[in-house]
């Protein structure tokens, strides 16, 4: 451990003392032999401690993008090493300055003020009121490179964003629908910037929810959830809060410790703007596992510190993927998608859309359409069931 943080001297620096204790105090110590023996970022890390230079964020910018770069720099803020950040914008900033610096020349001058003033400041906002997530890091990454796509489909075209005629947008559009939400956007601020002509640009109509459960199969998950003590700890939470408030798992995995408190003696969760009572089951969950988190870092908070996330990641300080969570909830027989819809709907015919959008966080406007999905469905129902009905009317 001494030999890996030392520099020449043989003196490990002031700087990198918290990460030393943090490894010096985990539980299994023959773990952290073989952490040291074979993760690649212990190499990283022994070159970052040899060199006289303090290790910042900017150092570790100028650095290749690789997973051992990811990992020291989680590792080090996990420890105090490091001050925290926005990573998933600073790592979105990074990204689309190496993508556009590969573009040609004619297209950086399109898509830079396209990334830099349209989806950065977006992020940055977002990222301001501690709502920028990973996903939507993804989702932001996914406009640019539409937005280079396109751009390359008119070079080959032999054609020019301002020439761009309403058959061939509707062409693009044809054979590529699954990215039509993204050129949407690029073209929006093409034409606020008169680099293009006003093309007409439907949106595809959005389809509503086909999967749910039962109401036997809703209550009985979500029973086992509450209740079931053979279910791994963090399953059952996550479990519950996709069937009790209709929560993407997505979203759950960014839920971070401080939105759960206790006052007189009730439990509450904010997912939105307003805190939501818990019940008492999931409370003493939430409970137990923040005063036992389940660590699957090397490279762990000091010791008495709260864990920052409710469901802490293999990476130090982070949450985890919400791919391999939704892929765990799967093998314990909890699926997530039919499960969250029908607590949505379980939502929406017991509250108002604009308090269900207060409390579950999510848009009024979304919250409005599962209203009305809700009452078209049980109107239609209803039609349907009175037209089986025998006819009992009597004959005159």
């Amino acid at each position: 451990m001494h030999d890996l943080l030392s520099d020449h001297s043989s003196v490990v620096a002031h700087q990198l003392q918290p990460l030393a204790h943090a490894l010096t105090a985990a539980p299994n110590e023959y773990s952290v032999l073989n952490w040291l023996y074979y993760h690649p970022a212990t190499t990283l890390l022994a070159d970052l401690a040899a060199q006289p230079a303090q290790i910042t964020h900017a150092l570790l910018d100028g650095l290749a993008p690789t997973r051992s770069t990811r990992y020291v720099r989680d590792a080090l803020i996990a420890t105090g090493a490091l001050p925290p950040r926005a990573e998933h914008l600073n790592r979105l900033e990074a990204w689309a300055d190496r993508t556009i610096d590969r573009l040609p020349k004619r297209q950086q001058r399109i898509i830079r003020p396209f990334a830099e003033w349209q989806v950065i400041r977006d992020a940055r906002r977002r990222a301001a009121r501690n709502r920028y997530t990973e996903g939507a890091a993804a989702t932001d990454r996914t406009d640019i490179r539409t937005a280079i796509g396109f751009l390359d489909w008119l070079d080959a075209s032999a054609t020019t964003l301002d020439a761009l005629t309403q058959d061939q947008l509707d062409h693009w559009l044809d054979t590529n629908p699954t990215r039509r939400r993204g050129l949407a956007s690029f073209l929006r601020w093409a034409r606020q910037r008169r680099l293009t002509t006003t093309l007409e640009f439907l949106s595809s109509k959005k389809s509503m929810p086909v999967l749910f459960q039962t109401e036997d199969q809703y209550r009985r998950q979500l029973r086992r959830c509450l209740n079931d003590g053979t279910l791994p700890r963090e399953v059952r939470i996550i479990g519950s809060l996709v069937r009790l408030f209709g929560l993407p798992i997505s979203r759950i995995v960014e839920l971070t410790a401080d939105r759960f408190h206790r006052a007189d003696g009730d439990a509450f969760l904010t997912i939105g703007k307003h805190p939501v009572l818990l019940p008492p089951k999931l409370a003493a969950l939430i409970e137990e596992h923040l005063a036992h988190p389940r660590y699957r870092s090397m490279v762990r908070p000091p010791a008495g510190d709260p864990p920052r996330y409710l469901l802490p990641a293999s990476r130090p300080g982070k949450a985890r993927g919400a791919r391999a969570t939704q892929k765990l909830l799967r093998q314990h027989g909890l699926p997530t998608l039919a499960a969250r819809n029908t607590a949505m709907i379980e939502a929406v015919g017991e509250l108002p859309p604009i308090v269900i959008a207060d409390l579950f966080g999510i848009h009024p406007g979304t919250a409005h359409s599962w209203a009305k999905f809700a009452q078209a469905s049980w109107t239609d129902y209803l039609a349907a069931d009175a037209a089986t009905e025998p006819n009992t009317t009597s004959k005159r």
